[in-house]
């Protein structure tokens, strides 16, 4: 079957197509993405203003006809921090059901930690023994440990580098002192969960998904998206304690010129930085490998988990 998974997160609202069938690995069709940058358009409540909500619908809207026009059978959609945190979710969510007949659940920061899990899971296997998987969203940092397609411990923070660059890093470049202060921020967050995941024991392998991830990784020297999915990338910690200074100096701009970093991920590219060394120094990592799979692959694969699994013929 057909199937579209439509991700409302805090940077972009991306329509991922897929065909997929039970027992078999989903293969992508199409992706219909749309800027939105939802944490960016709240008022001083913290709240989604009008404007944002008709962009919101707007590109909803341009989003299901697109699935309509490739043949999806079903759309799953979802969303997660902006509009979770938002202080008007309910009128957000009463507002797109009824302009565009979408019933858009909201996953908690733990289901997204959880569902991102299974999707790593599924694409190292069983072989890659405990995984520790980090995601860095634009609103939210998840963070998953275990041995089995369901981890033994699920957090969500609120460390997303789009949120952190609005809230703490006003300057292009920004300020040292006002980098610094984020940075403290940043490991005083982590520290308070990491003893919930050690007493799990250590990792075998550890992975990182997001487009945060993937941009360090690629200016560390990983190879090219266009290589191919099968590809390994991975990411030390010394790479990015190499990076996160130089990056601190550089207008979002000249972030944009360096490979694999896009124009409107620039700005908070330093945020994600900061969020990913420190994890990577609180967890004790020295390098990780990039996932491709993520969390719209999560909530793909648990639909088709639900699926009856048709007999040969």
């Amino acid at each position: 079957m057909r199937l579209g998974v439509l991700d409302v997160g805090s940077n972009t609202v991306h329509l991922l197509v897929v065909d997929a069938h039970p027992g078999a690995r989903p293969l992508p069709a199409h992706s219909h993405k749309a800027e939105l940058r939802l944490a960016q358009l709240l008022d001083e409540d913290g709240a989604i203003s009008d404007a944002g909500i008709d962009r919101l619908v707007a590109v909803l809207q341009d989003a299901l006809q697109a699935a309509e026009d490739k043949g999806c059978e079903d759309v799953l959609p979802f969303a997660t921090s902006a509009v979770r945190e938002a202080a008007n979710a309910d009128t957000v969510l009463a507002r797109v059901q009824k302009e565009t007949g979408l019933t858009l659940p909201v996953l908690t920061g733990e289901e997204e930690a959880r569902l991102t899990f299974l999707a790593a899971r599924r694409w190292f296997g069983w072989s890659a023994g405990k995984l520790l998987v980090l995601d860095i969203g634009g609103g939210s940092l998840e963070i998953a440990f275990g041995m089995d397609e369901d981890p033994d411990a699920a957090a969500s923070l609120p460390l997303g580098a789009g949120r952190l660059t609005s809230a703490w890093l006003p300057g292009d470049p920004p300020d040292p002192t006002d980098v610094r202060a984020l940075r403290r921020h940043v490991r005083a967050q982590i520290a308070r969960i990491v003893g919930d995941f050690a007493r799990h024991g250590g990792p075998d392998h550890v992975v990182a998904t997001s487009k945060t991830f993937k941009q360090l990784a690629r200016i560390a020297g990983a190879a090219r998206s266009t290589e191919g999915l099968y590809v390994q990338r991975a990411l030390t910690r010394r790479a990015l304690e190499d990076w996160v200074p130089r990056l601190a100096t550089m207008t979002s701009d000249r972030r944009a010129q360096l490979p694999g970093v896009s124009e409107g991920r620039a700005h908070q590219l330093l945020a994600g930085a900061l969020v990913a060394e420190g994890a990577m120094d609180l967890f004790g990592v020295d390098e990780l490998e990039i996932c491709p799979w993520a969390l719209r692959e999560g909530v793909i694969l648990r639909r088709l988990d639900h699926l009856p699994v048709a007999p040969r013929s």
